[in-house]
């Protein structure tokens, strides 16, 4: 996502005098020619987004070489997840956040979360793939498909974001972070909450709802994308949205990576 207070103030820079000042009228000049030419664009979303999907799956490639396995044990087919991968996630966490803080540096930060996170994927896709043949594939094409019913339907109006939306989106977003920070917490003192990895109803339920909480965000990558666009934001903007916009797919990923390996259950 975008930062609020980050467009708001990149914005300014981009308005226009105010009518009745009394500052006499400057000619007209390139200078504003050449500011239009550096706005904030779709299309430079969109390839700023392919950018960063074609380095993650490059990078996902060598997180699946790198994960050791299969091996059998006791009749079971087992894989060990590659230490660098744990630091991977770090990293790409941490490039994520400071990117949101410092736009400009988006476009060097988003190649970093690619690289980190994608080698965290491809090992974790690798132990899924493990246990369940084929998954992988699954995953991926129910994340194309949510993402195109999603782009359809935001475009189509069927989904509006307003700000009631917005709320209850990213409080429900908050509230699942949450909940797994306190999940990997309790697994170091080897406790844990049951139901986000059971196969039980509850569990699959759960799982539903992450994935559609996880949907959700993406329209309000999309209309990020929008408002920025409209507002003419400098054209390091379309780097954090294009951020944004991958970040949320490798989290829907994920979340159905966990939700089709319970239906498999």
């Amino acid at each position: 996502m975008f930062n609020e207070q980050s467009m708001k103030q990149a914005s300014t820079t981009w308005a226009a005098p105010v009518q009745g000042s009394h500052v006499a009228p400057q000619p007209v000049t390139d200078g504003p020619v050449s500011s239009w030419q550096g706005a904030m664009t779709v299309n430079g979303v969109i390839t700023a987004s392919l950018v960063l999907l074609t380095i993650l799956v490059v990078s996902a490639t060598f997180g699946w070489s790198a994960a050791s396995g299969p091996t059998l044990e006791n009749g079971v087919e087992t894989y060990q997840f590659p230490t660098l991968g744990l630091i991977g996630i770090v990293v790409g966490f941490v490039a994520v956040i400071v990117a949101y803080i410092k736009p400009k540096l988006a476009k060097f930060l988003g190649p970093v979360y690619a690289i980190g996170m994608g080698f965290a994927v491809g090992a974790i896709s690798k132990g899924y793939e493990t246990m369940f043949d084929g998954i992988v594939l699954q995953a991926v094409g129910a994340t194309v498909c949510v993402f195109v019913v999603m782009l359809v339907l935001y475009r189509t109006r069927i989904i509006k974001v307003t700000d009631r939306f917005r709320r209850i989106v990213i409080g429900a977003t908050l509230g699942i972070m949450l909940l797994y920070v306190v999940s990997i917490v309790m697994s170091l003192f080897g406790a844990e909450i049951g139901f986000i990895n059971s196969p039980s109803a509850l569990g699959i339920g759960f799982s539903v709802f992450v994935a559609g909480i996880a949907a959700m965000n993406l329209a309000l990558d999309f209309d990020l994308v929008e408002r920025g666009v409209a507002a003419h934001m400098p054209k390091d903007y379309e780097w954090v949205a294009a951020l944004g916009i991958v970040v949320t797919l490798v989290w829907l990923y994920l979340e159905m990576l966990r939700l089709l390996s319970k239906l498999r259950q």
